[in-house]
Parts: C-alpha cells; sequence; structure tokens
C-alpha cells in the first residue's frame, strides 16, 4: 500500500458534455481546472485540467458538477 501523500489521480472532464458552469474551477482547493479558450460542439467553453498534477483526490469538483462530467480516478487505474 503506497503512503497516501504519494498518491496521484487523474482528473478527467467529457467535454462534450461540459456547460461551462465553472463551478468546478471555483470550488478546486489546488487550482487544478480551469475554463479553456476553445468551445465544444454545443458551443460551450469547457474546463480543462491544466494542473492534475496537483490533484489530491478530494473530488469537490466531481460532487458539484451539475452534469456529473467530472471523473477522478488514481493514477494507473
Amino acid at each position: 500500500m503506497l503512503p497516501e501523500d504519494s498518491l496521484r489521480f487523474v482528473v478527467k472532464v467529457d467535454t462534450e458534455k461540459c456547460k461551462g458552469c465553472a463551478l468546478c474551477v471555483e470550488v478546486c482547493p489546488k487550482d487544478v481546472l480551469q475554463m479553456g479558450h476553445a468551445v465544444n460542439s454545443m458551443g460551450w467553453l469547457y474546463a480543462e485540467t491544466p494542473g492534475s498534477d496537483k490533484c489530491t483526490g478530494c473530488k469537490m469538483c466531481a460532487i458539484i458538477c451539475p452534469d456529473a462530467v467530472i471523473r477522478i480516478t488514481k493514477e494507473g487505474d
């Protein structure tokens, strides 16, 4: 078993379903997410994860997402 501080997490946003509300960006304590500049096929800006390496796995972003388009997994899963 790995020590808790050595766990790494992967943040995945379904960019085609994201509506760009930015709630995930606001709630993330580690600034993992930010709003991108590109739009999806529906014309919405979507959240991106440039700081994914800083994710602690708290899942606050996934919990607050009204469209359930964010998944947090342990690296390697």
